[in-house]
């Protein structure tokens, strides 16, 4: 098979796609996006949660960050379904259940996916329900997972991300 061309199969079919059919320089520009927020959120979690938690501006900007990276990912998800053939995702979460057919991501990193895509969901439509403590295990504790998705969009699309 050509160099870029890659396969899967599609309802029974060998489908071929060329890397080409993907922007890959606009998947590319949101893995940076995922990657700065990671990092600036790896430092907001860097201090003990009291302070954290005393923190407004650090609270706030962690929030942020946590939506921003979320809707990055979801931007590639959409992308990626939408070009390699995946049916259209029914929300935001489902998205990740549409990777995981596609056989991009697999079972357990969608499920953490599709969880912290809901927590997405109440930071931007109930922010006033949010436990800020939460906010704070979420980035000590499942930043790896945007990290995990970059590197299985990497291995799907055999291209650096």
């Amino acid at each position: 098979m050509p160099t870029g061309i890659s396969s899967l199969w599609h309802s029974n079919t060998l489908v071929s796609y060329c890397v080409s059919d993907l922007k890959l320089d606009r998947i590319r520009e949101l893995a940076a996006s995922i990657r700065s927020a990671v990092h600036e959120l790896r430092s907001l979690g860097s201090v003990p949660e009291a302070d954290f938690l005393a923190d407004s501006k650090a609270v706030n900007s962690a929030k942020y960050l946590l939506i921003v990276a979320c809707e990055a990912c979801i931007d590639i998800c959409n992308h990626i379904a939408a070009r390699r053939g995946g049916r259209a995702p029914e929300d935001y979460p489902d998205c990740f259940q549409v990777l995981r057919e596609m056989k991009v991501i697999g079972d357990g990193l969608a499920v953490r996916l599709t969880r912290m895509v809901r927590f997405r969901n109440l930071l931007v439509h109930l922010y006033w329900k949010v436990d800020d403590a939460r906010v704070y295990h979420t980035i000590r504790e499942d930043l790896g997972d945007f990290e995990s998705y970059l590197i299985a969009l990497g291995g799907y699309l055999a291209a650096e991300v």
